[in-house]
C-alpha cells in the first residue's frame, strides 16, 4: 500500500487553547479530582465516571499545563491492568508485562494521536507515518508461549505483571495449533489474542445452561472468561471457544518489522487472525474505516467494543516506548455507550478506604447493552446538584465504555410532583463524624469530594484499607476478599495489616479457632493461612501502594520505589524531609524525584509523621520483607544509576523520546538539578537549569555528547 502524508486537522478540528480565570486553582482542583479518580478506579474497583469522561479531565489539565507551564505539577495519575490471577490455577509471571490500552472517544482524540505520535518521533511534513487497525474483540487476553513451535504454556491477563496458568484449558480450543507451522517460527514467541465466544454459539451455551439448571452469563465476554476458567479442563472443551492472535509479547526474534507484517505471519503460522485489518498513513482513513466497522458491528458474529490503532513500523514502536499502563504507540477508540431509562429508587451514600462519601443510585433494574443494571454512579455531591438529581426520578442510564453505569440525566417531565432536591449529608453515615470537603486559602472548596473525618474510628475507612491491602495489585493474598476482611474485622481477628500475617499463630491457641466456625473448613483455613505466608516478601512498589498512603497510586509508588531502591532508604529520606521544610535539601530531594511533586511529598510527610502509621509500618516489617526494587534493564549502561536532567530543546530526539531512552537504560530522570544530579543534558535555550548545573559543578552535556555517552548501550 502507498504511503501518504499525514494531513494536519482542519483549522475547525483543532482544539482551542484552553482559558481559565485562575488556572493554577483550577489544575489544583483537576490534579485533585483526577487523583480520586485514580483511586475509585485503581484501589477500590469502583470508578464514578466514564473513560471519556476521565479523559476529557486529563486532556484539559494537559492543555492547561502547556499554556500555563509554570503551574504545573510532577505527578501524574497511575494505572492498573486486568484482575488478579486465581490461586487454583497457579501463576505465570509474563516476561513482557501485558498492559492496556489509552482510550479515544472521538475523531479529535485520534487525530491528536497520530499527531502526538508525529511530534514524539520528531516526524516532518513529509516523513510518512503509517498505522494499522484492527477491531478490538471484547473478550478474555490471553498470552500463548510457543517453544521451537510448540505450545508450552498459556496464562490469562492477571494483574499485567502475571496471570493465570490456563494451558490445559486453552490447548482444548481448537482454533489454537499445538505446533506452529511454515517459515521463520522463532524458537520462543508468546502469541497475544483474545479468546472469544461467537453470538451462534453464546445463545446455545445459555439455552443449555438454563435447561440444565446451569449459570445463564449475562454476555459473550463473560461466558467466555467462565468457561476457560474452569478447574476440570474437559468443560472447557465442550465449549466453543474461538480464538484471535494479534500482538506478541518475548520473542527470540520477529518475522518482519512492521505490525501487518507480523500479524500476516501468524497466519501463515496457523493462527487465526482476524480479517479486517487496513494499513493507512492518513487519518481520515482511519477514520472511515472506525465508521465502517462500526456500522458492520452487529452482523460480525462475535463482540467488538472499538477499533485498535497500532503505529506499523516496529522501530518506531520501540522508540516510542511506553507510558504508566500502556504503550505511546497504540490506541483504542471506544464504539458509543448504550443508554436506557429507569426510575432512581434511592441515593445510596457509601464510604470509601479514603473517607471519601460516594453517592450511589439504587435502580430499578433495567438492561443496558445486554446486562442488567441496578447501580450506577453519581459521581459527586456537586454533579447531584448540577444535574438536579432526586429520589423517585427517572433517568438516564448509560454503561460508559460498555461497562461502568452511570446516570446521564434527569427525564424532568416524569419528576413527581412531591419531589424535593437531595440533601447531602455533613455527617458521615458510618461514625457521625463531620464530613467536610477541603478548601484553599480563601475558604473556596477546592475538592469535589467530602470526606468523614473519623480516620482509624470509622469502621468503613479502617476496613477498606485492609480490603485494600490485600487487593490485587498490592499484597495480592488469594482468598482473603473483602468478604473475608469484612469477617475478620468484625470478629476482631484483623484489626491492621500486622494481624494478617500473625492470624495463623493466634488462631492456633484461640479457644474458637477458624475450623470451628460456619463456613471454614480444614483445607480452606490450610490454604489460607498457606496464601498468607507466601506474600511474606512483597515488592518495594506493591508495598508502598498497599500502605493506601493518599495520592500514592500503582504509578507513583513505582517512581518512588524506582528512585529509592529500598524502603529503608525511601523511609530515611522521608523522615529528614519531615519538620524540615519545603525549602530544605531533604525536601527537595523527594520533589525533585521526576514524576514526584509537592502533593505527593506532602502525603509522605503527612503519612510518615504520623506516630500510629510508623507504629503499623513497624509491626508490619516484623512479619514481611519488603523486596528491593528491580529495574527491567538487560544490561549495565554508562548511565545506569546515575541521576539526569534534560533542559532546553533537543533536535535529535524529543524530550520525551530521551527521557524514556534514558530509564531503559537504567537512569533516574529528575526534573530539577540538585547537587546530587550526574548529568544535565542540555539543548538550545537550556535556561536556569544550566545555571543551576554550573553554579553546582554537575557535569553538563550537549545532546551529541549525551548520544556519545549511551552509544553502544
Amino acid at each position: 500500500m502507498a504511503k501518504k502524508t499525514v494531513k494536519r486537522a482542519p483549522t475547525a478540528l483543532r482544539k482551542p487553547m484552553p482559558t481559565s480565570e485562575d488556572p493554577e486553582a483550577e489544575i489544583a482542583r483537576l490534579s485533585a479530582e483526577i487523583s480520586r479518580h485514580d483511586a475509585l478506579y485503581y484501589r477500590e474497583d469502583a470508578p464514578e465516571i466514564s473513560d471519556a469522561e476521565y479523559d476529557a479531565l486529563r486532556r484539559r489539565l494537559s492543555q492547561l499545563e502547556d499554556a500555563h507551564p509554570e503551574f504545573k505539577r510532577a505527578e501524574s495519575p497511575s494505572a492498573t491492568v486486568g484482575a488478579p490471577p486465581v490461586g487454583a490455577f497457579g501463576k505465570i509471571r509474563h516476561e513482557v508485562p501485558m498492559l492496556s490500552l489509552g482510550n479515544a472517544f472521538d475523531d479529535q482524540d485520534v487525530t491528536d494521536f497520530v499527531q502526538r505520535v508525529r511530534r514524539f518521533l520528531n516526524l516532518g511534513e513529509g516523513d510518512p507515518l503509517d498505522v494499522m487497525a484492527e477491531p478490538k474483540i471484547d473478550g478474555l487476553s490471553i498470552s500463548i508461549r510457543y517453544e521451537n513451535g510448540s505450545l508450552v504454556q498459556a496464562a490469562t491477563r492477571g494483574d499485567g505483571a502475571e496471570g493465570e496458568n490456563v494451558t490445559a484449558n486453552v490447548k482444548t480450543i481448537k482454533e489454537i495449533p499445538h505446533v506452529l507451522e511454515g517459515k521463520a517460527v522463532p524458537e520462543i514467541i508468546d502469541i497475544r489474542g483474545e479468546i472469544y465466544l461467537a453470538h451462534k454459539d453464546f445463545e446455545k451455551l445459555n439455552a443449555a445452561q438454563a435447561a440444565s439448571g446451569g449459570k445463564v452469563f449475562a454476555n459473550p465476554r463473560n461466558a467466555a472468561a467462565g468457561s476457560l476458567r474452569q478447574l476440570d479442563s474437559s468443560i472447557t472443551a465442550k465449549r466453543p471457544l474461538r480464538f484471535f492472535a494479534y500482538a506478541w509479547g518475548a520473542a527470540s526474534k520477529l518475522p518482519a518489522d512492521t505490525q501487518a507484517g507480523v500479524a500476516a505471519a501468524f497466519g501463515r503460522w496457523g493462527l487465526p487472525i482476524n480479517p479486517l485489518v487496513r494499513v493507512s498513513g492518513d487519518p481520515s482513513e482511519l477514520l472511515a474505516f472506525y465508521r465502517e466497522i462500526e456500522s458492520k458491528r452487529a452482523k460480525l458474529g462475535y463482540d467488538i467494543d472499538g477499533v485498535v490503532y497500532k503505529v506499523n513500523r516496529l522501530d518506531y514502536q520501540e522508540r516510542l516506548g511506553f507510558v504508566s499502563r500502556s504503550p505511546r504507540w497504540a490506541i483504542a477508540h471506544k464504539f458509543a455507550a448504550e443508554r436506557a431509562t429507569t426510575v432512581l429508587n434511592k441515593i445510596d451514600i457509601q464510604v470509601c478506604r479514603t473517607g471519601a462519601l460516594t453517592p450511589v443510585a439504587k435502580l430499578e433494574p433495567v438492561t443496558v447493552g445486554g446486562v442488567v443494571v441496578s447501580n450506577a454512579t453519581l459521581h459527586n455531591e456537586d454533579e447531584i446538584a448540577r444535574k438536579d438529581i432526586r429520589e423517585g426520578d427517572t433517568v438516564v442510564v448509560q454503561r460508559a465504555g460498555d461497562v461502568i453505569p452511570q446516570v446521564v440525566e434527569v427525564v424532568l417531565d416524569k419528576r413527581p410532583k412531591n419531589s424535593h432536591p437531595f440533601k447531602f449529608p455533613k455527617l458521615c453515615p458510618i461514625c457521625g463524624s463531620h464530613a467536610v470537603r477541603e478548601s484553599d486559602e480563601d475558604g473556596n472548596a477546592a475538592d469535589v469530594v467530602r470526606r468523614c473525618t473519623g480516620g482509624l474510628i470509622c469502621a468503613a475507612q479502617v476496613k477498606e484499607r485492609l480490603k485494600h491491602f490485600v487487593s490485587r495489585n498490592a499484597f495480592d493474598i488469594e482468598g482473603l476478599g473483602a468478604e473475608k476482611i469484612e469477617f475478620f474485622f468484625d470478629t476482631g481477628r484483623i484489626k491492621s495489616p500486622a494481624d494478617i500475617f500473625t492470624l495463623e499463630k493466634r488462631d492456633q491457641i484461640s479457644d474458637e479457632p477458624l475450623i470451628t466456625l460456619r463456613g471454614f473448613k480444614e483445607t480452606s483455613v490450610r490454604k489460607l493461612f498457606a496464601a498468607i505466608d507466601a506474600r511474606r516478601n512483597v515488592p518495594l512498589d506493591r508495598f508502598l501502594y498497599a500502605l493506601g498512603i493518599r495520592h500514592i497510586g500503582e504509578t507513583t509508588a513505582k517512581d518512588l520505589a524506582k528512585a529509592y531502591g529500598t524502603f529503608e532508604a525511601l523511609r530515611a529520606a522521608v523522615d529528614a524531609a519531615i519538620g524540615a521544610g519545603k525549602e530544605s535539601d531533604a525536601y527537595q530531594d523527594i520533589d525533585n524525584i521526576e514524576g514526584i511533586g509537592e502533593t505527593v511529598v506532602d502525603a509522605l510527610i503527612d503519612f510518615f509523621g504520623e506516630a500510629h502509621n510508623r507504629e503499623q509500618i513497624d509491626a508490619l516489617l516484623h512479619e514481611v520483607t519488603v523486596a528491593p526494587f528491580v529495574r527491567t534493564q538487560t544490561k549495565e549502561s554508562p548511565v545506569t544509576g546515575k541521576t539526569v536532567v534534560f533542559t532546553g530543546t533537543l533536535t535529535k530526539l524529543t524530550r520525551n523520546e530521551a527521557k524514556a531512552q534514558a530509564e531503559r537504560l537504567g537512569a533516574k530522570v529528575s526534573g530539577s538539578v540538585s547537587k546530587k544530579t550526574d548529568y544535565v543534558v542540555a539543548g538550545a535555550e537550556a535556561g536556569s537549569k544550566l545555571d543551576n548545573a554550573r553554579a553546582l559543578g554537575v557535569t553538563v552535556l550537549d545532546e551529541d555528547g549525551w548520544l556519545a555517552l549511551i552509544r553502544g548501550a
